[in-house]
């Protein structure tokens, strides 16, 4: 089924504070990146996208309608996996899948099936009658995505889903969300690049509760073209320089520093080099402080 979601005009104040401003968006399937520092307002608009939350301003639609409207009709198009999802650590992986799927109007026997599918899927299913409290972070981040996914959604709704987890796991993570994406809209929200670099097909940007940049990665980082350099060093000058200018990255070879510079040139020697999605979010947030 074709699905369009569409954000219009949406806004989110708490008081004087606005968490989402004159957000418009539309998501068709596919997975997308919601980028930004903690506080860009990421949670607020999963939340919005989630029904959890009510607008300010505007509205959310899918395919036309408002979600409002729907009541749960959408819901049964959605899964999601908040930064902590909730469990009962007593519970074994099967009896809480089996639990999850009761409240999402699954019958015992689909229940059943898809619990078994979807913790083969996240490489659950040997340690399928251990107690969730027993559980590494990774493992309990596999199976929160197992959860959000029973019903077959359409919409699938991830907040932070690799916070906390150790590389190898994180890479997983990825391949497990490339995996579930085919014929859905996937919304992964982070503020770590590499984990929307390697999956997204499309990046949305977030500062201070506003859309920055919405497009593929190629599209949306030649806006700093031209800013990106890398200039060698003597390995005595790397601290100083990298004091004064804003560094992407550095590594050493021969004995000198090769620093990687936004922003203007930092010296007739300095090359210009293609800009990353990481160069980007660095242009944007360096300075910004996670909350």
């Amino acid at each position: 089924m074709a699905m369009e979601l569409k954000t219009i005009g949406l806004t989110k104040r708490y008081g004087a504070k606005t968490a989402v401003k004159d957000m418009n968006l539309t998501l068709r399937s596919g997975v997308y990146g919601l980028l930004g520092a903690n506080g860009a307002g990421k949670t607020t608009l999963m939340r919005l996208l989630c029904t959890l939350q009510n607008p300010t301003a505007g509205e959310i639609q899918l395919n036309g309608q408002n979600i409002r409207g729907l009541g749960g009709d959408y819901w049964k198009l959605l899964g999601y996996l908040p930064q902590n999802f909730g469990y009962y650590p007593q519970f074994s992986a099967w009896d809480f899948l089996l639990y999850v799927s009761a409240l999402k109007g699954l019958d015992n026997n689909a229940a059943r099936k898809k619990s078994a599918e979807l913790l083969e899927a996240v490489g659950l299913m040997k340690e399928a009658h251990r107690r969730i409290k027993t559980f590494s972070g990774g493992m309990k981040q596999r199976l929160g995505i197992a959860q959000a996914m029973l019903g077959d959604p359409h919409i699938l709704v991830l907040d932070e889903p690799t916070a906390g987890l150790d590389p190898k796991e994180r890479v997983r993570f990825r391949n497990l969300i490339s995996m579930f994406s085919k014929d859905r809209i996937v919304l992964l929200s982070t503020h770590i690049v590499s984990d929307v670099e390697s999956v997204a097909e499309r990046i949305i940007l977030m500062k201070a509760g506003q859309l920055l940049q919405f497009g593929g990665p190629m599209e949306i980082t030649s806006e700093i073209e031209g800013q990106v350099w890398e200039y060698t060093v003597p390995a005595s000058q790397a601290e100083e320089s990298s004091a004064r200018l804003s560094i992407s990255s550095l590594r050493q070879e021969n004995g000198h520093t090769v620093l990687r510079v936004i922003g203007p040139s930092p010296s007739p020697e300095a090359i210009a080099v293609p800009p990353s999605l990481e160069d980007l979010y660095l242009y944007y947030f360096k300075g910004v402080e996670d909350q």
